[in-house]
């Protein structure tokens, strides 16, 4: 039976890239998570094994610790352009490069003693910064965002007022925990070099400020109705972003019934919930400025 080879590509995943820049007595560090996948005309490969286009994969790797030491890492992003235009202006048969970057975050030890505090780090327990670069010579896609970064509303969240049917056992909440692990992307509307590029660590810091107060200052009544404030607040204040996806799982908090052991448990100085980390609801939507498309795919963000 003919067959018709379809979509594909290659490249090296999670090349770990720890860069360390020295001034002096005082270190900085960038903690990336690189993933290359590469597209072009790779049909001989397929079809007769052919390697005559085929760059390697470990070559992949190499180019991206060199390019770490060549040009440094101002920015997950930056890095990124840096490597899916060198990938595909350097070899003819590579068409397209996506490039992926995860970024860990690190902050300094606060010692006594200040000569020691330059170069003593711990991890961030909070959210993994990620980017997507997309070049195929002519067009730039940025997707950035986030993952893990977990929020918790004690109360200001309500779920009342919804369809019931004879499987409905969900009693109504007029005042309840909202808790979710958000995972985010934006896609800025930047397309190539004729314009200028964003401040991207600068605008990491603030997106990832406005979608923090937008779930703090929103009284919610549904996480629907939560996830819509956190886009729009970020797409009201950030001019450079066209688009926002997230995906937010309900980490639903149940009061655990105390009555058996004689205590009360809901009062008014504080109660005992149970943290139910499955099943779990999952909320996912895309918020658009007026009259751009979009152009995020609903699995980037998808557990």
């Amino acid at each position: 039976m003919p067959t018709i080879l379809g979509q594909n590509q290659y490249g090296k995943a999670e090349n770990r890239v720890v860069k360390i820049t020295r001034d002096g007595a005082t270190h900085h560090i960038k903690d990336l998570n690189v993933s290359i996948a590469l597209s072009g005309d790779m049909e001989e490969v397929h079809y007769s094994g052919s390697n005559a286009n085929v760059l390697p994969t470990d070559t992949t790797k190499n180019t991206v610790f060199a390019f770490a030491k060549e040009h440094g890492v101002e920015s997950a992003e930056q890095f990124g352009i840096h490597l899916a235009r060198h990938f595909v202006t350097s070899q003819d048969a590579i068409h397209r490069a996506r490039v992926r970057v995860e970024e860990y975050a690190w902050e300094r030890i606060a010692v006594p003693d200040a000569g020691r505090a330059g170069h003593s780090f711990v991890r961030k327990g909070q959210e993994t910064r990620l980017t997507q670069i997309t070049y195929d010579g002519e067009r730039w896609e940025v997707v950035s965002g986030l993952k893990d970064l977990t929020v918790l509303n004690s109360t200001d969240s309500e779920f009342r007022g919804y369809v019931k049917d004879r499987y409905t056992t969900l009693e109504e909440a007029c005042d309840r925990i909202l808790a979710t692990s958000v995972s985010g992307r934006w896609r800025f509307n930047w397309t190539g070099d004729d314009q200028p590029a964003p401040d991207w660590d600068d605008s990491y810091e603030q997106v990832r400020r406005h979608l923090l107060e937008a779930f703090a200052e929103t009284y919610s009544r549904s996480l629907q109705q939560t996830l819509h404030r956190m886009g729009a607040r970020v797409l009201d204040h950030r001019g450079e972003i066209d688009e926002v996806r997230f995906s937010l799982p309900n980490s639903h908090h149940f009061l655990v019934d105390l009555e058996p052991f004689g205590l009360e448990n809901d009062t008014a100085d504080g109660a005992v919930y149970v943290a139910a980390d499955r099943p779990y609801g999952l909320i996912e939507g895309t918020v658009l400025r007026e009259g751009c498309e979009a152009r995020i795919p609903v699995d980037l963000t998808s557990p």
